[in-house]
């Protein structure tokens, strides 16, 4: 496959697609960056109301994108991609960010972490059905493996039952999984970072009007914390780790790329620790070490 590396190479002239490896950093510096989502929304809603903080992120997210793609005089995507950079904004820039923002009122990062590493073998089986991927039955049996680590240490943290943020998790991995697979899908044959950046635009005609009602709404204490989470939801999660991850995906194909994922709930409890304080049982480098082994299987398995 070969795809255009830039909105400013000439026409005709096709570059070298990225090589797996490469492909694989990318995805991996997706997930470091979406790993730091969580802390830094709660750092957020320390200053914000959580429509607040989702409606300015978006917004602040579509302007830069806005600025890169008017920089590099990108054409508008064509008619047919549309409805897949429309998956792309709903459940990635809307739905994704406010189910989670949501949920953090009342979770933890550490148990928001943990239910949203449910998102590898979400998107997996998403893409199997959207796209008619088959992965190898070694890959989905530590993909399952894995996922069942990840509930079993949800279940333990929550004692059984099921919390109103849960549900809004759950309803976040199917919105954002969907968003994972078309965007995956876009990032075939255009550059991953368009991908990302169309959907936030498309957002824009939302995203202001709602920034300014939530903010009319919701009292706003700025504070060093709400501002620096703020502008990493922002900038480095809903635009920057994108555009390395639908890059990623497009490289390395959406299962394996997904199953990297499995390692962002790990990184985020680190996260958890030292930004916020919050303190893990003895069952989190347990499922540590259960879920990396399930990455390093999935990331062999031949699909």
């Amino acid at each position: 496959m070969r795809v255009q590396s830039s909105a400013t190479a000439p026409i005709g002239i096709a570059v070298p697609a990225p090589t797996k490896s490469f492909g694989t950093l990318q995805a991996a510096l997706g997930v470091a960056a979406f790993s730091l989502t969580f802390p830094a929304t709660a750092w957020g809603l320390e200053g914000f109301g959580p429509w607040s903080l989702v409606a300015v992120r978006s917004v602040l997210a579509a302007l830069i994108a806005a600025g890169c793609l008017a920089a590099l005089r990108v054409p508008v995507p064509s008619r047919r991609d549309r409805p897949g950079l429309a998956v792309v904004a709903l459940g990635v820039v809307v739905g994704f960010p406010l189910l989670t923002t949501l949920a953090l009122q009342t979770s933890t990062t550490a148990h928001a972490a943990v239910v949203v590493g449910l998102l590898p073998l979400t998107t997996a089986l998403l893409s199997a059905l959207r796209m008619g991927t088959r992965p190898s039955r070694t890959f989905w049996t530590a993909a399952l493996a894995g996922a069942a680590a990840v509930v079993a240490f949800t279940v333990q943290q929550s004692g059984g039952a099921l919390t109103t943020a849960d549900l809004y998790l759950f309803a976040a991995l199917l919105v954002c999984a969907a968003g994972y697979t078309e965007g995956g899908r876009l990032a075939r044959v255009m550059p991953g970072w368009q991908v990302i950046a169309w959907a936030l635009v498309l957002c824009l005609p939302i995203g202001v009007p709602a920034a300014a009602l939530a903010l009319a709404y919701e009292p706003v204490h700025l504070t060093a914390h709400s501002v620096a989470g703020l502008l990493w939801v922002a900038a480095g999660s809903q635009f920057l780790g994108l555009v390395v991850w639908y890059r990623g995906m497009a490289a390395i194909g959406i299962p394996k790329a997904s199953q990297l994922q499995l390692a962002q709930p790990l990184l985020t409890l680190v996260w958890s620790v030292l930004l916020l304080g919050e303190h893990l049982t003895v069952a989190a480098p347990l499922t540590a070490a259960a879920v990396l082994v399930c990455i390093a299987v999935t990331q062999r398995a031949r699909g």
